[in-house]
């Protein structure tokens, strides 16, 4: 891919895997075009998509490249400038693991917040209405906003959002803000001085959360550096280098085992084997708690990948004792 010429990405200001991608080109300087996914480019994103789904990336080789973290990695292996990958191989593994869990874990709390609360639910569908239907008049906004809100609150189920699962996927939101908190309060990125895969992973959910009424309010009220890290993020550059792991232990142990080993694993392989089985439903205890919602077919694949990574870095030195102490490594073999 030639980083001199343009690139389009098609997307939405509503969709974290959207900003993601497009938080990581401004870093890479990647030259590129911001296109808003509306009725009026539907025809030349249909001629590019293998599916409906946002983000698109159009290369200027006329190829489309669809989901984020194989965009990120194919620009990655191609673009010069600053990498987002550390030189230890066992911080590059750790930064893979949490991006996963940040697009597939962290989304449940995006999600969650803005489908289930009125108040997001309606000021969402609004935005993406306005979006989509924009230029065709008030009244295909006001019908489209009815028909995104009914549509999206049907699909709360899908990513396991329910009245038994809403105080475990509310508590991990703000646990996990606590966290980042205190980590990013002496750093300007989760490894250090300049991004990696894990910040692109967990901003992209949490910059939506914090354009959400609900969750962008208990944010702003008590999390000042995950904000500024918000911030920081949306047109991301090094300020440093990476750290090295003894220096992020004290922030991103709790990150690992509180939430990748305690939640987010558990719930991957539940998923996966249910997969396997081919059952319309599963169940898994989650730090005490019931959980319980369909299979997700993709997670299922993108969890393969995680695994693969893994096997291929498990020799790094210190790998497996942060694994092991974070209650990790049963869930990647």
């Amino acid at each position: 891919m030639a980083v001199t010429d343009t690139n389009r990405l098609f997307g939405s200001e509503l969709s974290p895997y959207s900003v993601k991608v497009r938080s990581y080109l401004r870093y890479k300087g990647v030259p590129h075009e911001w296109l808003p996914r509306s009725s009026a480019n539907q025809a030349e994103f249909q001629k590019y998509a293998k599916l409906p789904l946002i983000p698109l990336l159009v290369t200027p080789k006329d190829e489309g490249l669809q989901d984020s973290t194989p965009i990120i990695e194919r620009v990655e292996a191609a673009a010069p400038g600053p990498s987002i990958t550390p030189d230890d191989p066992a911080l590059a593994f750790l930064s893979a693991l949490i991006e996963e869990y940040a697009d597939e874990w962290g989304n449940k709390w995006m999600f969650h917040y803005r489908w289930s609360y009125p108040a997001d639910r309606w000021a969402t569908a609004e935005r993406i209405a306005l979006q989509m239907m924009g230029h065709q008049g008030p009244l295909a906004v006001a019908q489209a906003r009815a028909a995104v809100a009914e549509r999206m609150t049907g699909r709360l189920d899908f990513v396991g959002s329910n009245p038994t699962t809403r105080p475990l996927i509310e508590a991990s939101f703000k646990r996990v803000v606590g966290i980042l908190d205190r980590h990013l309060a002496t750093r300007p990125y989760l490894l250090g001085g300049c991004p990696a895969l894990a910040d692109f992973g967990l901003w992209g959910q949490l910059y939506e959360m914090a354009t959400d009424p609900t969750p962008g309010a208990e944010m702003r009220t008590g999390a000042k550096h995950v904000m500024a890290w918000i911030e920081r993020m949306v047109s991301p550059r090094a300020e440093g280098a990476f750290e090295p792991w003894a220096a992020l232990s004290s922030g991103l142990m709790p990150l690992l085992k509180e939430e990748v080993g305690a939640l987010f694993l558990p719930w991957s392989t539940a998923n996966a084997a249910a997969i396997q089985k081919g059952d319309k439903s599963f169940e898994v205890t989650l730090a005490g708690a019931a959980w319980s919602q369909e299979p997700q077919k993709y997670h299922a694949r993108s969890f393969a990948e995680i695994r693969r990574k893994y096997a291929a870095a498990k020799g790094a030195a210190g790998l497996d004792g942060i694994l092991g102490e974070a209650d990790c490594l049963r869930g990647l073999v």
